[in-house]
């Protein structure tokens, strides 16, 4: 569908949001790649929330959505920076991978943010046995 739709030039961009999650505002979680795979151009927008009136996040451990909507509406303001930052397209010898890499390295860069591999549904979810033992064997090749 994604394809379908950038190959129509009448029709707007697509907003997407690659990380998938949201997370504490400091740092850019691993994006998804599918955005990444169907061409056309990225214009990438680094968003950073100021939370010195009221925090955008939602920490779903401590609070429940309830008690983060009523913060939400009670806060005297959300405030949020946004870089519209220059168009990327897929360079010849990038993947999809390396791709979002690079776009997600821009926009951390651009919203003073560290670059993190995790993914970011790994706040939700089990970590992946596999996942695990590439790891290990990581850090018993360093040992």
């Amino acid at each position: 569908r994604i394809r379908e739709h950038i190959a129509d030039k009448a029709k707007l961009p697509i907003l997407i949001f690659p990380e998938g999650t949201c997370i504490n505002n400091t740092s850019v979680m691993m994006f998804k790649k599918g955005s990444f795979e169907v061409g056309g151009t990225i214009h990438p927008v680094a968003i950073k929330y100021d939370p010195r009136f009221g925090d955008a996040f939602w920490n779903s451990t401590k609070h429940s959505m309830m008690t983060y909507i009523f913060n939400m509406m009670t806060s005297w303001a959300i405030v949020c920076n946004v870089w519209y930052l220059p168009p990327m397209v897929k360079e010849e010898e990038e993947d999809a991978v390396q791709f979002a890499n690079r776009v997600k390295a821009v926009i951390a860069a651009r919203g003073g943010m560290s670059v993190l591999p995790w993914d970011g549904g790994l706040k939700r979810k089990k970590v992946k046995e596999s996942f695990k033992e590439e790891q290990q064997k990581k850090y018993c090749q360093i040992i």
